[in-house]
């Protein structure tokens, strides 16, 4: 479990860095700067917590669980926010005035497609990690 943990924690850095590089290279920015936060890995790193769900919903239709996982990940990113808030004082990715769609500065509603593509993406990888690399 420590290993998957890992994994996903890197996974999650990694994908978050290569979305904010591709973000810059919209905004005209060719350097392709990326930002991510220390705090992210362990909230990535929480994907092994969502496990037993997957093994829970895998006989849904695709669409059903992509839903599930924006819901899910939304819970996430407004729990983890709001207690690094309260631990802190500031939310390190405070979506507060970036667009009409967030809520509090926590989640925005706008990154759903996003989180339903990342929600399958990790259901994809929690299979290779147990069944192909025997990862437990």
């Amino acid at each position: 479990m420590i290993k998957r943990l890992f994994i996903y924690g890197m996974v999650g850095w990694g994908l978050e860095v290569l979305w904010t590089g591709f973000l810059s290279a919209l905004a005209g920015d060719w350097r392709l700067t990326s930002t991510t936060y220390l705090w992210m890995f362990p909230i990535y790193g929480m994907a092994v917590l969502l496990e037993d769900f997957h093994d829970g919903i895998r006989r849904w239709p695709w669409w059903a669980r992509g839903t599930f996982w924006v819901v899910a990940i939304w819970f996430i990113e407004m729990s983890s926010g709001m207690l690094i808030k309260a631990l802190t004082g500031t939310i390190p990715w405070d979506y507060t005035g970036s667009t009409p769609w967030q809520v509090g500065g926590f989640i925005r509603l706008d990154m759903a497609p996003l989180w339903f593509g990342v929600g399958l993406l990790f259901e994809r990888l929690h299979d290779f990690l147990i069944r192909k690399l025997r990862i437990y």
